[in-house]
């Protein structure tokens, strides 16, 4: 069986070839190569001008012509040249038009006719290059499966991927002036041969897999999992029959996706869009499985069940939160063409949502009503269009159903709701956003809706001046009280804690029974900052009562009178027991605790646990591992106990003896005695003396968590060993080492087993090489991007590059800047050499990259002269290298060559470089 990894390997081949230069999509040279960026990304520019530059040779008028088209495109989409480097370009193109004007010699153009001659040699072109011929050949190869073995048709493929990029560019020139053209004339075969070529032949267009026509240039079609996933979309003889007259697109056979299309009215190139998305899923999870064998690839029921259960995984989970049935009764209940059914609808709603896949649970709406019909359509002999899709006038839509009276509609509506929002400045109570369309698809309400949707619903009302519809559940309200809502929680622990160890402090650290009493006035003060918690909820809720669910509003209810009730018993609980501390009867507290504990329930618990939190369909199975949990608690646990050791100690316990002290202090005589300390025991003062320390109380948590943070941070930084490389020196030193992390850290264990070059030796091909031919892609894509970013010009490209290590040379190939000048510096060292061999490789290697430098010179030197020369002269040149190996192997370097012509020998070897190097530029 196949694997994943030969695939990979075949299309990793094919990118080799391309830049080595051996494929079509050689680089750019020319005013082809200098379109800017803003261009390149919005239209085909330089395709139009690099198909200029084939043909110019052979009808200069029509290059000319071209490149006139290209000057309009760029003047079109940025007439002022705001773009980076488009006014340059503009300039360029300009005088290259004017040169090709000048060779005319004066002679006068009729640019009226210019469609006419593109035309004419737009028919030539084919005619000479056999296009037609040679596409009959190519669905011949197809068909017999054969297509990947034959190295003679896969030569003329990559002859063809230059012939086809050409005929595409003038394809789009025409179309772009045909609008101009005699419609009864050229004009009228121009747009026949545009429909044409547009649905059929090499010209279709497509994404990643062509279907719509086989395609000669596109080798994806043939991978077996790809062949399999075609064929288990192909439409079958027990599906429902299309009605007389149907016809498809293209070249290819009806699959599901045209009854899809014809049911539901998609438009069409969402499910050309989405056709190909399902294949290149169902290929994958095949790829994963293991690749088919047989001669007609069959996909796996595995893969299917996957896809299947992948793609709708939150439908079933949102059907299971609502207690709503699915689609369907269960997977084992439908068979495999079903499920890719419901996959592929699934793929043509969200390719037609536009902003409404903000609202993936209004999606699964959508999905569930459309899957019933779909079901029962399936079910029926005839492929009938769907209920849902006709209009009141009985007519078919001309657009999908989730277009027109679902997604479009819930684009308007959200439209108007943007609309009310003052550019942001509103207040958020003052409009709905996304969440509140989607969470009101988080109840069953939301199948009130009906299907078609009904727009007279209150969820769909439109908002006016005069009247809205409220929030879903959540208002946000401007305001501070923000500061306690939002984190109640800690505010409540840290005055419950700060109350606790206050009384703890004032009883002199004795925890007595009395003591422990006295710390239960906690539980007042919890009970009653739960309540004011609650008061905030009402509150704040204002303005999404009208719209909010029921039991959303009720638990608010039913909260903010339990808070209230709770709060006044414990309250008055605490008085007893005080009352009881006075009375000195002991016996009787623990009563009350145990009549509490026999009133617990299992379902009494549930019922508090609504109270005190609502269920949401979001982030509701949502855990963490409990390794992390543990360090998580552990952290905290840690800063709970600084701070509040801290705050024993160093803060509330030294106050106490103080504050007894002012406390027992006799009435003291002041101006303003009536509002100072009249009958109160000087509270103001001890409030004074108190409250820097509570101030710090409060804040000082932040301290210990940064502080805390810091340690934590730099304990684990120093064992990642963040931080190690801090200048460029330490790169050149730690640049070795880069690779071999790279792959052991970042690559996987197939991709590290997977040959890179079966004409290499396995001697050769050691470790280290390995490393760096997976490592270069890698930095060479961050390098490239520095580039784009301008951060950097092309000749620190050039140095800061990796070459691709995948060649037969012996050794590993560093970048550039880590062997420059290490060459003349090896120069210098062998002139002033008087010892032997072995102690000048010695001085030589104490600098490892000069020793690589000098081992790349030497094979690369070899290779380049064994393939510049031929017979006689290569057997010189095996000669020479064979005597200085021999003297290498013996140690006898420095006594067999003559050291001091090493710089003439280097000045001759620099001149042949630069030859070369010119003779490949004037090539290009």
């Amino acid at each position: 069986m196949y694997r994943v990894s030969d695939n990979w390997e075949r299309l990793v081949r094919a990118a080799l070839r391309r830049e080595l230069g051996h494929g079509h999509e050689k680089t750019s040279s020319g005013i082809a190569g200098a379109v800017p960026a803003s261009l390149v990304r919005s239209t085909n520019i330089d395709a139009i001008l690099q198909a200029a530059d084939e043909i110019q040779d052979e009808d200069p008028n029509v290059a000319r012509i071209l490149c006139e088209q290209a000057y309009s495109m760029a003047q079109n989409l940025d007439p002022s040249s705001d773009g980076r480097g488009v006014l340059q370009f503009k300039t360029g193109l300009m005088s290259v038009i004017k040169q090709k004007l000048a060779k005319r010699d004066g002679a006068r153009i009729d640019r009226n006719r210019d469609i006419e001659h593109l035309w004419e040699f737009y028919q030539r072109y084919k005619t000479r290059h056999r296009v037609d011929d040679i596409q009959r050949e190519g669905q011949k190869y197809r068909e017999s499966g054969n297509f990947s073995t034959a190295n003679q048709f896969d030569l003329r493929s990559l002859e063809m991927k230059k012939v086809f990029a050409t005929l595409r560019a003038l394809v789009e020139v025409m179309e772009a002036l045909s609008k101009d053209a005699d419609p009864h004339g050229v004009g009228r075969y121009i747009m026949e041969e545009l429909q044409r070529i547009k649905s059929v032949g090499e010209l279709a267009t497509y994404n990643i897999v062509p279907l719509e026509a086989p395609s000669l240039t596109n080798a994806i079609g043939v991978f077996p999992e790809v062949r399999g996933a075609i064929s288990a979309i192909r439409y079958a003889e027990h599906y429902p029959r299309f009605p007389a007259g149907f016809k498809i697109s293209g070249e290819r056979e009806v699959d599901m996706f045209d009854l899809l299309e014809y049911v539901f009215g998609f438009q069409n190139d969402n499910v050309r869009n989405q056709r190909e998305n399902i294949i290149l899923s169902i290929a994958n999870a095949q790829s994963r499985l293991g690749l088919p064998i047989q001669a007609d690839p069959k996909i796996d029921e595995k893969a299917i069940n996957e896809v299947f259960l992948k793609v709708l995984d939150n439908y079933i989970k949102w059907c299971k939160y609502l207690r709503k049935r699915l689609a369907w009764n269960s997977i084992e209940a439908i068979n495999r063409d079903r499920k890719i059914f419901m996959v592929s609808l699934y793929f043509l709603i969200w390719g037609e949502a536009a902003n409404v896949r903000f609202l993936p649970e209004c999606i699964c709406y959508i999905f569930h009503q459309m899957a019933k019909e779909l079901d029962a359509i399936l079910d029926h002999g005839e492929a009938n269009r769907a209920t849902s899709c006709i209009t009141e006038s009985g007519k078919m839509a001309t657009k999908n159903t989730t277009s027109v009276t679902d997604t479009s509609y819930a684009m308007k509506l959200a439209n108007s709701e943007a609309e009310s929002n003052n550019n942001g400045k509103a207040a958020h109570s003052a409009w709905r956003n996304y969440d509140d369309f989607n969470e009101y698809f988080w109840s069953p309400t939301c199948f009130d809706l009906g299907w078609p949707m009904k727009e007279d619903s209150s969820f769909l009302f439109k908002p006016k001046k005069s009247k809205r519809t409220g929030k879903s559940t959540f208002v946000e309200h401007r305001t501070f009280l923000h500061l306690y809502r939002s984190f109640h929680r800690l505010w409540i622990f840290l005055v419950l804690m700060f109350q606790a160890l206050t009384v703890i402090a004032f009883n002199h650290g004795n925890l007595s029974l009395d003591t422990f009493k006295e710390i239960l006035s906690v539980g007042p003060s919890f009970a009653v900052m739960n309540f004011i918690e609650s008061c905030l909820d009402v509150l704040l809720m204002f303005g999404a009562y009208s719209s909010a669910r029921g039991m959303a509003i009720s638990r608010l209810v039913i909260r903010f009178f339990w808070c209230g009730l709770s709060s006044v018993f414990v309250t008055y609980l605490y008085v007893k027991v005080l009352e009881e501390k006075n009375g000195q009867n002991l016996d009787s507290f623990h009563f009350p605790c145990h009549a509490l504990s026999d009133m617990s329930d299992q379902s009494f618990f549930q019922f508090f646990k609504w109270i005190y939190q609502e269920r949401y369909y979001v982030g509701r199975g949502l855990f963490e591992k409990m390794s992390d949990y543990c360090r998580y608690v552990l952290y905290w646990l840690v800063i709970f106990a600084c701070k509040f050791t801290f705050a024993y100690f160093l803060q509330i316990r030294p106050l106490v003896k103080p504050t007894n002290t002012i406390r027992n202090l006799p009435s003291l005589p002041y101006s303003w005695h009536d509002l100072i300390s009249k009958s109160n025991n000087n509270v103001l003062t001890i409030a004074s003396l108190w409250a820097p320390v509570v101030a710090i109380y409060i804040m000082d948590i932040h301290i210990w968590y940064t502080v805390l943070s810091a340690i934590v941070g730099g304990v684990m930084g120093a064992r990642a060993r963040l931080g190690e490389i801090r200048s460029i020196e330490m790169v050149h030193k730690r640049f070795e080492s880069f690779p071999e992390a790279f792959v052991k850290n970042l690559v996987s264990q197939q991709a590290q087993r997977m040959p890179l070059n079966r004409h290499t030796t396995q001697e050769s091909q050691d470790m280290k090489k390995v490393y760096a031919a997976l490592f270069a892609p890698f930095w060479n894509e961050i390098i490239k991007s520095l580039r784009e970013e301008d951060y950097i010009s092309n000749r620190e490209m050039d140095l800061l590059s990796v070459p691709s290590n995948t060649g037969s040379l012996r050794l590993v190939q560093w970048p550039l800047f880590l062997l420059s000048s290490k060459i003349l510096l090896a120069v210098d060292l062998a002139l002033d050499c008087k010892d032997t061999q072995t102690d000048l490789w010695n001085r030589i290697r104490k600098d490892e990259y000069m020793a690589y430098a000098v081992q790349e010179c030497y094979y690369s030197v070899e290779k380049i002269l064994h393939s510049l020369v031929d017979d006689e002269g290569r057997l010189w040149v095996e000669r020479i290298f064979r005597e200085i190996n021999n003297s290498i192997l013996e140690g006898s370097l420095v006594i067999t060559l003559r050291l001091e012509k090493l710089p003439h020998v280097l000045s001759r070897f620099i001149a042949l470089f630069g030859l070369l190097t010119r003779a490949s530029v004037i090539m290009l």
